[in-house]
């Protein structure tokens, strides 16, 4: 075992502690709220009155509402575009909770995030499988010919929505061949939703696996021991999406992140990306 890959992964997965950790990591999420489910603007555990505006949110706050956009005390009206950076940059304040306001295929929503959540408070930490070497998989990167095509997938909260996907991944197992349908992100690297044998059984019913950019020959290393958790096994209100058609692998993967340890569970639905 090469004892720098070993320690790579070992920092990798203190990071992942550390994120998931936060105070404003995926534990904290306590709800997603979407517009058109609130008809009179009102958003459980959020001050305020919140208006989709075709493209912005329209927020009307009064002084008691104690809310802040942009570290200033709000009061009256303040149109929002989507949040892009980090949740602790979220423009949105109120008594120590993020506010942070997303577009989904048109549909305007706000999540709350509470660092006093109890599903952080209740984080016992991860289940995670050694790091093995023989789960470093070299891989290859094949292009559709189309560049892009999105197909409707199911997600975590019961909603279809579209899951743009841009190639295959190849690698093989045992000598034999497998395929994972990959997203490309905005910095080249890949990303996969997947299950396998082990899902829903000794881990999580599915996982997320993101790859480097492949080369310019297609190349990829397929690390296994880097499967993550979906946001949806922290805390309920994430969206994620189902693995696609052909993402469920025939054989087990014993790798990488499991599930939550025992007593850091959350609800068991209404989960997401």
């Amino acid at each position: 075992m090469s004892t720098d890959s070993q320690q790579d992964w070992k920092h990798w997965h203190e990071q992942r502690i550390e994120t998931v950790s936060s105070a404003y990591g995926p534990l904290s999420l306590t709800g997603t709220h979407w517009l058109s489910d609130c008809p009179d603007g009102r958003i459980p555990d959020a001050p305020g009155r919140w208006k989709d505006d075709g493209d912005a949110v329209l927020l009307t706050a009064a002084a008691e509402d104690g809310i802040s956009v942009d570290g200033q005390p709000l009061t009256g009206e303040v149109r929002l575009t989507a949040d892009t950076g980090p949740i602790p940059a979220s423009r949105v304040e109120t008594d120590g909770r993020r506010l942070f306001v997303m577009s989904r295929e048109g549909l305007w929503a706000v999540r709350v995030f509470d660092p006093e959540s109890p599903a952080r408070r209740a984080f016992a930490g991860l289940e995670v499988t050694p790091y093995d070497p023989n789960w470093v998989l070299p891989g290859r990167f094949r292009p559709y010919d189309e560049g892009r095509t999105t197909i409707q997938i199911e997600n975590a909260d019961g909603r279809v929505r579209g899951l743009g996907l841009a190639g295959e991944i190849a690698f093989d197992i045992d000598g034999e061949e497998h395929t994972l349908q990959v997203a490309i992100e905005d910095d080249g690297s890949l990303w996969a939703v997947f299950a396998d044998a082990t899902s829903g059984v000794s881990t999580y019913r599915f996982r997320f696996l993101r790859p480097p950019a492949p080369a310019a020959d297609g190349t990829v290393t397929v690390d296994f021991n880097r499967a993550l958790l979906p946001p949806c096994a922290f805390a309920d209100h994430f969206i994620c999406p189902f693995p696609p058609p052909g993402n469920t692998l025939s054989v087990p993967v014993p790798a990488g992140e499991r599930r939550l340890s025992p007593g850091g569970t959350p609800g068991a639905a209404g989960a997401g990306r």
